[in-house]
This record gives structure tokens, C-alpha cells and sequence, in this order.
């Protein structure tokens, strides 16, 4: 617990002082019951607890205590500085509503706060001069306290950084010293790690402002700030944002709540909001309202509600839709962003996020339907809010055999097919430094995710829209690898006879090989069929299993060349038993492994569509030569799945699992 928090609270949360005209911030903030937290900041939406504010207040006085350690005069100012400069977030619904009538901007708090300190204090005529001077100096440290960090974040110009040249009654190397100390406080108690990563930068924006010189930082520079995943900054970009809105406007929680959209919906949603601020006398333009609706908790977590993403998206690409409006209100100089839905689209939303919660694989493959049908996902490939999830599940599991297929990689150039959460583009760049590595992939979701990686991380590997199925790579190569994207192209692609056709995979091979210099290979990590008809008994553990397995085999389109039948031939309820064919229990079985909540896009896709001997039959055709054809079983399958079912043949003798995966490695001939 703070020390500062101790010495102000008794063991029951209570003030232990009483309160006065001296410690009136004191009553502001713990007295108030406006809940004022950053989104950005917190954990967990569900954990916020009202009391954030006076928190952060007592953190910034708990590093005072650790910066300097005596009191003396520096301290005191310090001090008065950073208990009232929250107080704008506090006060009870009365104090609140009479600051306003005042004209002072709350959510604009630094000034709010300012002013609120300034009537308290510097309105006492009877005060000494020496006094008087005192109270301005704090009124001027309050007005601009968090500046320095705005400016550095892109928020706000560095001039308005003006009145800290009004401190004429200290030195420059006061002026400096005091500076720095009251932001390490401020942006430490935020975060020790956004101090770490910044104070460099505090350091030398407060060495020039004393000296007057407030030279602005660029468009470019500030939106690169404003928006850390966009890999580059396009000149246009930032001559839009110069022109437009950094001459005009101070920017409020933009990061916050704007950093999940790409630069050209983030245009388009600041385009329309300046066509609402025509003619209206607006300095400040503040999403947090916006940055506050759009997160809720998912598994105890903060997570953004991709349900009023992909809504939103939708109004980015046509402003008519009537699901949802740009909401734009002004008050006391400031415009409020945010975004107001239908109450159809409110009712959607709150319907796929119980939905989610709820575990349901009815619900789970209701929340596609509904979207699909307003035209609110992406592509086909848009897992909506598990999408995070799967690719963080498929770097996962992309250790073992994934690992092991980069050691055939041969020549100068990689490509990565299907690249998925990236973790195989990592893996080949630090093996292979030197080689030119690109990934592919026709999800926009995949593609957007590992360009903010990319910038992130600062890889050096590329990644483009490409689809095999559709023509050969532009540029010749030395090693095309597909790892667990074979399967998908099989279960997706729609041909002549439908999906789940071999054609399609045969089809991305060909024009894979054609994309191969000679020498050159093609790389396989994927599901195998098997080569039997045998049957095989499951028997589950628990009533839950047999829901499942029975939700899978009305779902599952899949091997086409075996009969329903054939599939399942015998179900028992009381002992959850099933007896079915090898082929559709072995993809029931690497199915199951994922959970329901993959389960609406697993149950689409077949993961074994070759056998092996089929794959050695096809590049022979073809004129390959085969480096390695084997097949295997993935040891997390039966690590996970032997707490839930037994397998067994028809007598009920357990037995090996089918091989999961098969590595499949060709070379292209010298011709």
C-alpha cells in the first residue's frame, strides 16, 4: 500500500485528517462519485473501482517522498502541484455540475484543475505578495502539468507549453529541475515502464523550453506517436493531419481509442467528425467516451469488443448504414467522439458477448450467422473476438514439428504460406538473418496483425495478400513452405464441385512448384489421412464430450467420400460410447482438441485430405523429387485429449492414435 495512502486513510479507507480550507483537494477526490479511469491503463474493466484517482494522486506523492527526500520549498511546490491537479476529476455530482456552469472543461483537467485551485487560493487578497506568487507559480504547474507528456505522446503542440516561460521567478536550471521531477512523478505513477521508455525524450523537450524554444515536433513524428502499429507513415497522411486537425486541435485519449483502427479508418472517422465542428468554437477534440465503450472484460481481461469494431468498420466504409451514427457533442470548448448504435445493433452486441461467455456451441456458431448476415465480418477467415486467441494459440503450438520443417529451407529467398500469428516468420528470420523471408496470407485480420508485430517487434521479414489457389508468386523463390494451411485451402476454397476438393489443393501446389526456381522446395507440415477403414470406439469421460461429439457430427461437411453411415454406426448414451469410421473419429478427435470456442470455424474444415502415399503419387506426377514423406502424431493431441475420452477398437482394446501430421518435403528438378 502507498505510504502517502497511509498517512492520509486509516485502515477503513476513511480520511483520517479533517477537512479544510488547506486540504480541500483531499475532499474532491475521495468524496466524488464520478469514476474518471483511463481504459488504456486498466487491466480489467470489471476491476475498476472508483477510487483510481486518489490512487494514482498518492503514488505521484509516494515518488515525490522517494525523489526528495527533506521537505523544503521545491517539494512543497511539487507537492501542492500533484494533490490538486486531479481535483477536476473528482468533487460530488453538486460541485460538479457548478464547475461547469463556471465554464470549466472537467475532462480537460488540467485546466479544470487549475482553475478549481486557482478559486480556493489565488482570489485571497489579504495574502502577502510572497504568497500570491506562490499560488501562481502552482496555478501555472497544474495548468500544464501531463503537457510535456502530450506533446512527446503527439497529443498536443509543444507551444502550449507557452506559460511555463511565465515561471520567471525561478532559474532555468530551477525551471528544468522542478520540471523534471514533477513528470517522472506523474508518468511514473501511470507506469515505471512508459517513464523508462520516455524519460530521454522529457529530458531534452524540458531542456529547450526554458531557453523559449517551443519549435513544434512533425506531423509525421506526431502521428507515428498517435499511431504505434501503423508500419509507415505516408506523406499525404500527415499533411491531412497538419492541415486538418494539428493546427487546430489539442487531441484527447486518440492512442486510446483509435489505435485498434488502420490510418485510413481513422481518417475517415476524424473527416466526419470535422464535418460536425464546422463554424463551432472547439479546441480540443476527445475520444475518451469512444475509448471507453469500445472495451469490455473477455476471460477476466480487458479486451477490445470486436463486436462494435467490426460495426463501426462497417459505418467507415458507408456512412449511410443505419446501424450505427457518428456521435459528436461540445461542451465548454471540447467536442465528445463516440459512436451511437441502433438499438437492434445494441441488443446484437449484447447478444454475442453472452453468447461468447456462455460457452454454447449453438451460440458460438450463432454469433457468424448474425454477423454474416448484417455484413459486419471481414472475410470468411474472421473469427470475430477468438481471433486473438487462435493466433496466439497457433504460436503456441507452433513449437515441435513446426520447428523442425525450417531445416529444410534451402536458397536465398523463404516464403511462409499462410503465416498465421507469425511465430514461424520469427523462427526463420533468426535462423536465417540473411535470407529474404515473406510471408502471405488472405486474411485481412492475419495480414493487419502481423504488420503491428512487424513495427512492434522490428522484424525485418515481409508480408502480402497472396492466394495460391488463384496464380504463381510474381517472383521466382528457393523455399515455399505451407504449414497447416493446406487443410484450410482444401476445407474453404469453393471449386467446381464445391468445397472439399482435392483439386484445390493440387491447384496451390502446382502453381506453387511453378513459383520454385529450380533446386528450389516446397515444404509441407500438415494433417494426414489415413490410409484405413477400420473402425475405431471413443469413449468420453464426461456427458459434455458426447454434446460436443454429437454438435460435430451434424456440422462437420467434411469427407464427402464416406457415407454418413459409415461415419457413425453406433452411439450409446448411457455409456457415451461412439463407434465410427477411423477417418471421421481422427478429425472428431483433432477437432475436439481446440475447444468449444474455436469450435464454429474448426467444425469446417477437414484436416486430413491426402494420404501419404496420395502426396508421393502427386509430386512424382508432377517431376518433383522427394526429399522426406512421413507421417506422424503430435504428442499434444493424446496429452490433451486422454483427459476427456478413451480411444479404443470395436472391442473395446486401446489402441494408438492415428498419425496426426505429416512433413512432406519436395524439390523442384534441374531441368
Amino acid at each position: 500500500m502507498s505510504k502517502n495512502f497511509d498517512k492520509y486513510f486509516d485502515g477503513d479507507g476513511n480520511v483520517r485528517e479533517e477537512i479544510t480550507a488547506d486540504n480541500l483537494w483531499l475532499k474532491y477526490l475521495t468524496e466524488t462519485d464520478n469514476i474518471y479511469v483511463n481504459a488504456e491503463r486498466v487491466k480489467s474493466i470489471n476491476a475498476i473501482s472508483g477510487r483510481e484517482t486518489i490512487e494514482y494522486v498518492m503514488r505521484t506523492l509516494d515518488i515525490l517522498d522517494e525523489l526528495i527526500a527533506d521537505e523544503n520549498t521545491l517539494k512543497r511546490i511539487i507537492s501542492e502541484v500533484l494533490k490538486w491537479s486531479e481535483v477536476a476529476k473528482g468533487g460530488l455530482e453538486k460541485e460538479r455540475r457548478t464547475w461547469k456552469d463556471k465554464g470549466y472543461a472537467l475532462d480537460i483537467h488540467n485546466e479544470a484543475s487549475a482553475s478549481i485551485y486557482a478559486e480556493n487560493h489565488i482570489t485571497d487578497e489579504s495574502s502577502s505578495d510572497e504568497e500570491k506568487n506562490r499560488c501562481r507559480l502552482i496555478y501555472i504547474l497544474i495548468k500544464t502539468h501531463g503537457l510535456i507528456g502530450q506533446c512527446i505522446r503527439g497529443e498536443i503542440p509543444v507551444s502550449h507549453n507557452r506559460e511555463l516561460l511565465l515561471l520567471n521567478a525561478l532559474t532555468d536550471e530551477d525551471i528544468k529541475g522542478l520540471l523534471l521531477i514533477l513528470n517522472e512523478c506523474i508518468i511514473r505513477a501511470v507506469s515505471d515502464d512508459i517513464w523508462t521508455s520516455i524519460k530521454g525524450d522529457v529530458k531534452v523537450l524540458i531542456d529547450r523550453i526554458p531557453d523559449g524554444d517551443l519549435s513544434e515536433y512533425s506531423a509525421k513524428y506526431r502521428l507515428e506517436k498517435l499511431c504505434p502499429r501503423e508500419i509507415d507513415i505516408y506523406d499525404d497522411d500527415a499533411e491531412f493531419f497538419e492541415k486538418n486537425v494539428f493546427s487546430k486541435y489539442e487531441l484527447w485519449y486518440f492512442t486510446s481509442a483509435l489505435s485498434d483502427f488502420d490510418m485510413g479508418q481513422i481518417k475517415t472517422v476524424i473527416k466526419n467528425v470535422l464535418k460536425q465542428l464546422e463554424d463551432k468554437n472547439v479546441r480540443h477534440l476527445n475520444f475518451k467516451p469512444l475509448a471507453d465503450s469500445l472495451y469490455y472484460d473477455y476471460e477476466g481481461k480487458k479486451h477490445i469488443n470486436v463486436y462494435k469494431k467490426r460495426i463501426i468498420e462497417k459505418y467507415i466504409l458507408d456512412a449511410s448504414v443505419q446501424n450505427v451514427n457518428l456521435d459528436v457533442s461540445i461542451e465548454n470548448g471540447a467536442a465528445f467522439v463516440n459512436f451511437k448504435f441502433s438499438p437492434v445493433c445494441e441488443k446484437l452486441i449484447d447478444f454475442c458477448v453472452e453468447a461468447e461467455r456462455s460457452g454454447l456451441l449453438t451460440f458460438e456458431k450463432s454469433i457468424i450467422v448474425l454477423y454474416d448476415m448484417f455484413g459486419f465480418r471481414r472475410d470468411a477467415f474472421d473469427r470475430l473476438n477468438n481471433e486473438d486467441k487462435y493466433l496466439d494459440t497457433m504460436n503456441d503450438v507452433a513449437s515441435s514439428t513446426k520447428d523442425g520443417i525450417i531445416n529444410y529451407v534451402v536458397g536465398e529467398s523463404v516464403v511462409d504460406v499462410g503465416s498465421g500469428g507469425g511465430i514461424l516468420l520469427d523462427r526463420l528470420q533468426e535462423k536465417y538473418p540473411e535470407k529474404t523471408i515473406i510471408g502471405t496470407d488472405i486474411s485481412t485480420n492475419v495480414i493487419d496483425a502481423l504488420n503491428q508485430k512487424k513495427k512492434k517487434e522490428g522484424r525485418s521479414w515481409n508480408v502480402r495478400v497472396h492466394n495460391f489457389v488463384d496464380c504463381p508468386l510474381e517472383e521466382k523463390v528457393d523455399s515455399i513452405i505451407f504449414s497447416s494451411i493446406l487443410h484450410e485451402i482444401y476445407s474453404y476454397t469453393e471449386g467446381a464441385n464445391g468445397k472439399f476438393d482435392t483439386e484445390s489443393v493440387r491447384r496451390a501446389l502446382r502453381y506453387a512448384y511453378d513459383s520454385l526456381n529450380f533446386g528450389g522446395r516446397i515444404i509441407i507440415r500438415d494433417g494426414i489421412k489415413t490410409d484405413s477403414s477400420e473402425l475405431r470406439k471413443l469413449i468420453f469421460k464426461d456427458k459434455s464430450g458426447l454434446d460436443f461429439f454429437k454438435n460435430y457430427t451434424h456440422d462437420f461437411k467434411g469427407l464427402k467420400d464416406i457415407s454418413d453411415e459409415k461415419k457413425v454406426s453406433f452411439t450409446d448414451e448411457e455409456s457415451l460410447t461412439v463407434i465410427g469410421d477411423i477417418n471421421f473419429i481422427r478429425e472428431f478427435m483433432y477437432t475436439y482438441t481446440w475447444g468449444t470456442e474455436s469450435y464454429a470455424h474448426e467444425v469446417q474444415e477437414q484436416f486430413g485430405y491426402f494420404t501419404l502415399a496420395e502426396y508421393k503419387t502427386f509430386f512424382e506426377e508432377l517431376g518433383a523429387r522427394i526429399i522426406c514423406a512421413d507421417e506422424l502424431l503430435e504428442p499434444g493431441y493424446p496429452d490433451n485429449l486422454n483427459k476427456y475420452l478413451t480411444l479404443t477398437d470395436v472391442d473395446g482394446n486401446e489402441v494408438e492414435y492415428p498419425a496426426s501430421n505429416c512433413i512432406v518435403v519436395v524439390e523442384k528438378k534441374y531441368q
